[in-house]
């Protein structure tokens, strides 16, 4: 492996992306384009759609509640940082890129406001009426149902590649609990290019969450370099070659080797595992006993310490802890009061109540909103609440 990059996997391995493979088949028929793949068209789908362009207002850690800093990621500037380490590594290995591209993009356009914690709020508020909240298939359903671009169909009319990475890139569905999804081949393994980009999203997110933490003063840099070696060895090696450097350069310089190690390792070991396992086709990839995408046990054991550190001293810490249980405030209210009063929710909003039931249909409202959308709506909802109470 000392030759690596570039290292190419058999070419079977990828999903072609032709226009005659089953995978870039569409619900909707349409003719083939000129010039643009199948998948370069799902990418610019992606990026036209309404619920990606919501991104931009949605918390990935900090809300602007909680840091006035215009640099703190939302979950539209870590999309994209998924989708670069995504295309790069697909493109390395010799996989479809532009499928690893468009699975990257769509891959959290399924996240309700307020983070995990609006998504932890919203799902408990479901489980109350037997029900649940999954962004995976809360995606598949902007991009089938949801979105409205189209006078020939409804959704976006992406290629059954993309959708079933959509399904598929971050956990297995049993096929006997999810009959619904039988189109998505529940009983195989996903394509290598939707694998790789759950471990392009953890990597993406905890060197930018080191960042965010330490630019918004909750993380402290002393203390990262005592209790996270992955980061320490990175960070002696930029104040060596740097003396002179600012701390907040040198934090700089250790986080990009701390992204350029993990995507490394990540390639390398898929790459040892396709060899191990003797994997020459999508059809053996797929067949294989477990997934093929994770982390060298070395580095998967770095990884897992420095996420139990942002775990620790971030994500559970004081300085949000404010902001969770106001996000788990707002959504439980609005879910409750809309829930009793459908007749509240929009017009069309209404419509699907007699489809799936007010619970299910408050939820795709809820879930589809930014941060500032729903708290102007808990505002007003307060204030007329007040109104009609004097």
């Amino acid at each position: 492996m000392d030759d690596f990059p570039p290292t190419i996997l058999p070419p079977m391995i990828a999903v072609s992306g032709a226009g005659d493979d089953p995978l870039s088949r569409r619900a909707w028929p349409e003719p083939a384009h000129p010039y643009r793949s199948p998948f370069v068209r799902d990418i610019g789908r992606i990026l036209h759609a309404k619920a990606f362009r919501r991104l931009a207002g949605k918390t990935q850690v900090f809300t602007r509640r909680s840091e006035e800093s215009d640099h703190s990621r939302s979950r539209l500037t870590h999309t994209l940082e998924v989708a670069q380490i995504a295309r790069t590594a697909a493109a390395t290995l010799g996989l479809n890129a532009a499928l690893a591209e468009a699975l990257a993009l769509v891959h959290d356009i399924g996240h309700p406001p307020f983070g995990h914690a609006g998504e932890k709020a919203l799902d408990s508020a479901l489980r109350t009426h037997g029900l649940g909240f999954d962004h995976n298939l809360h995606a598949l359903r902007i991009v089938t149902s949801f979105e409205e671009r189209y006078a020939a169909f409804r959704g976006l009319n992406l290629t059954l590649a993309v959708r079933e990475g959509i399904i598929k890139h971050s956990r297995d569905y049993p096929a006997a609990n999810y009959p619904e999804l039988s189109e998505y081949f529940l009983d195989l393994r996903p394509p290598l290019e939707a694998q790789l980009i759950d471990l392009a999203d953890e990597i993406a997110y905890l060197a930018a969450d080191f960042e965010d933490g330490l630019a918004a003063g909750v993380l402290e840099l002393t203390q990262v370099i005592d209790q996270v070696p992955l980061f320490a060895r990175f960070y002696a090696e930029a104040r060596a070659q740097f003396p002179a450097a600012e701390s907040r350069l040198l934090t700089n310089e250790a986080l990009k080797q701390v992204l350029n190690a993990l995507v490394t390792d990540l390639m390398r070991e898929v790459t040892r595992q396709v060899r191990s396992q003797q994997i020459e086709t999508l059809d053996d990839l797929r067949r294989a006993p477990h997934r093929l995408a994770h982390l060298s046990e070395p580095m998967e054991a770095q990884r897992k310490e420095a996420k139990s550190f942002l775990f620790a001293h971030l994500y559970l810490s004081p300085a949000l802890e404010a902001e969770h249980a106001h996000a788990e405030e707002v959504v439980r209210m609005l879910f409750a009061a809309w829930t009793e009063n459908p007749e509240l929710l929009p017009f069309d909003h209404q419509a699907r109540v007699a489809e799936e039931g007010a619970p299910r249909a408050v939820a795709d409202y809820i879930a589809g909103m930014t941060d500032n959308y729903i708290e102007q709506a808990w505002l007003n909802y307060r204030e007329s609440s007040k109104i009609s109470w004097e």
